[in-house]
C-alpha cells in the first residue's frame, strides 16, 4: 500500500466535492463518536473496569445494545469515509489500497457489531471471574473480523506513513508511522501479557491513538479537496 495522499491537493469534479467531502467528513467523525461512547459506558456500566475488560465486552448485558450500535454506526461510517478516499484523484498507485483498508475496517467493526464477544472475568455482573472455560461461535467470529479489522488498519498507517514520506510532509509520515507502531505493540501486548492490567489499559490507550489518526487524517484530507 502507498497511500492516497499527494503533494498537491486532491481534485474531485464540481459536481461531487459536497458529496465527497461529506464522506471525508464521516470519518473525521467516526472516531470521536466511537471513543465518546465507549468513555461514557465505562463510566456507567456496573462491573466494568477498563483494566481487565476489552470495550468489545460491552456488547454484552441489559445495555449491551448500546456499544453494538456503536459498532455498526461507527464502522458505516468509516465505510463511508472509504468511499470517499476512493472519490479523491490521487496517484493511481496509491488509490486503490487506502480506500479497501479503511473500508475493511470498517467492516470489520460492522461484523464486530453482529458478533459479540463472550462475557468473561466478572462482566456484565453474574459472570464467573477468570478466563471464559470455552468460546462461542459469535466469540470467535468476533475475534476473526476484528483481527482482520485491525491488520488493515495498521496497513493503513504504514502506507500512509510511506506516501507522506515521499511527498516531504514528515510530520504527517512520523504520526502515522508512530500510531501503527503503537498501535500494533499494543495489540500485541494483550496476547504477550494476558490477563495483565497495564497490558489491558496499553490496548485501550493505543486504540485511542488509532481512532484520532484516523479522525485527523480524514480532516486534513477533506480540507485538501478542491474542484478540479
Amino acid at each position: 500500500m502507498t497511500g492516497t495522499v499527494s503533494a498537491e491537493p486532491g481534485r474531485v469534479p464540481g459536481t461531487v466535492v459536497g458529496s465527497t467531502r461529506a464522506l471525508l467528513a464521516c470519518g473525521v467523525v467516526a472516531g470521536p463518536l466511537y471513543i465518546v461512547v465507549v468513555v461514557l459506558q465505562m463510566l456507567t456500566r456496573d462491573g466494568f473496569d477498563i483494566g481487565r475488560h476489552p470495550a468489545s465486552l460491552l456488547s454484552n448485558g441489559a445495555q449491551g445494545w448500546i456499544q453494538i450500535v456503536n459498532f455498526a454506526v461507527t464502522g458505516l461510517l468509516f465505510v463511508a469515509y472509504a468511499i470517499g478516499l476512493r472519490r479523491l484523484r490521487e496517484p493511481a498507485a496509491g488509490r486503490a489500497w487506502a480506500p479497501r483498508l479503511i473500508g475493511v475496517f470498517g467492516a470489520g467493526m460492522v461484523g464486530a457489531a453482529f458478533f459479540s464477544a463472550d462475557p468473561v472475568d466478572g462482566f456484565p455482573p453474574g459472570t464467573p471471574t477468570g478466563p471464559p472455560t470455552s468460546v462461542s461461535w459469535h466469540g470467535m467470529l468476533h475475534f476473526l473480523v476484528a483481527g482482520v479489522a485491525f491488520l488493515a488498519l495498521i496497513a493503513a498507517c504504514f502506507g500512509f506513513a510511506r506516501r507522506f514520506a515521499s511527498a516531504g510532509r514528515h510530520g504527517w509520515a512520523v504520526f502515522s508511522a508512530t500510531t501503527g507502531l503503537l498501535f500494533l505493540a499494543g495489540w500485541m501486548s494483550i496476547f504477550v501479557l494476558a490477563g495483565s492490567r497495564p497490558a489491558n489499559v496499553a490496548f485501550a490507550v493505543a486504540i485511542g491513538l488509532v481512532l484520532t489518526w484516523t479522525s485527523l487524517l480524514a480532516a486534513h484530507q477533506r480540507g485538501r479537496v478542491r474542484e478540479g
